[in-house]
């Protein structure tokens, strides 16, 4: 079956509120939202809605309504796919690699840009959607680090940890290459856990961290598994404003939480959410546009 795609061309700000924008829309409609950077000289990033068979008029014009307000007189593309297109691996195929502190995110194409003293984690273009987020994901990883290191127990204090909304493992396993810790990762979708599981074990972080398909906090995994001393969650800010009470529920007395894939502007909103869960703002690392947040 041939597949298509609907995108527009942007800023990495805007492919941000395009995302944003979209997944209010087609979350629950099963549709792959994807933004991948494609010109990094001249700042250019795409937002893409994929979908199989035939174009659909009908859902361009959807796309181009859901876009219309933020983006006046930005055209929204169509790109069809063969039947033989890797259509995942072709929306992530600029993805370069991500440096974070001592972690260093790359393909095996990238292998040689690894550093004696680097935390590699080495995902495959083409295995999941969403790492090439670079500020949202290179947040994460400084932030991990940054918590991790500071514990007044050492690494173990924040075990276990929870990553939600795993997508490709790599916060998972960033969690796992820096301590002796065990992590729990979720994610709503199969095949995004399929592709973490498989992730975990070319990294070699099998025996610390488990993957498990999980809508919410609804699975029996989060209760056998927590309460977290860590917990990471790289979504979208209207998730985790939604999941704040779930959140400050598994979470063990003293613990941390990151949070992660918020823009700047949705900052204040989020804080509040989960500070009316009795949790006070720690830190928070701005990185083009978006927002990493530390909280306990």
């Amino acid at each position: 079956m041939s597949q298509h795609r609907y995108y527009i061309v942007t800023d990495e700000a805007g492919a941000g509120r395009a995302l944003d924008l979209l997944n209010d829309i087609f979350e629950d409609e099963g549709l792959p939202i994807a933004t991948m950077e494609v010109d990094e000289a001249r700042g250019l990033w795409e937002a893409s809605v994929y979908a199989d068979g035939a174009a659909e008029p009908e859902l361009k014009a959807r796309i181009a309504d859901t876009l219309a307000g933020p983006f006046p007189g930005v055209p929204v593309q169509l790109e069809v796919f063969d039947d033989d297109t890797d259509w995942i691996a072709k929306s992530l195929e600029g993805l370069k690699p991500v440096r974070a502190g001592r972690f260093l995110v790359h393909g095996a194409h990238d292998r040689a840009a690894v550093r004696p003293n680097d935390l590699a984690i080495e995902l495959e273009a083409g295995q999941a959607f969403g790492t090439g987020h670079h500020g949202t994901t290179a947040g994460c990883l400084e932030m991990i680090e940054k918590v991790m290191r500071a514990h007044p127990r050492g690494l173990r204090g924040v075990d276990p940890v929870l990553d939600l909304g795993t997508g490709s493992g790599v916060l998972a396993i960033a969690a796992a290459k820096l301590g002796p810790v065990w992590c729990l990762a979720t994610d709503i979708d199969p095949i995004a856990t399929r592709v973490a599981t498989a992730n975990v074990r070319h990294n070699r972080c099998a025996a610390q961290v488990n993957c498990v398909t999980a809508t919410g906090f609804h699975s029996t995994a989060f209760s056998r598994s927590g309460p977290f001393g860590l917990i990471i969650a790289n979504i979208l800010a209207r998730p985790l404003m939604r999941m704040a009470p779930d959140i400050r529920r598994n979470l063990a007395p003293g613990g941390s939480v990151i949070l992660s894939g918020i823009l700047a502007s949705q900052r204040w909103q989020v804080l509040a959410a989960f500070n009316t869960q009795g949790m006070r703002h720690v830190e928070t690392l701005w990185r083009n546009g978006w927002v990493t947040i530390h909280l306990k």
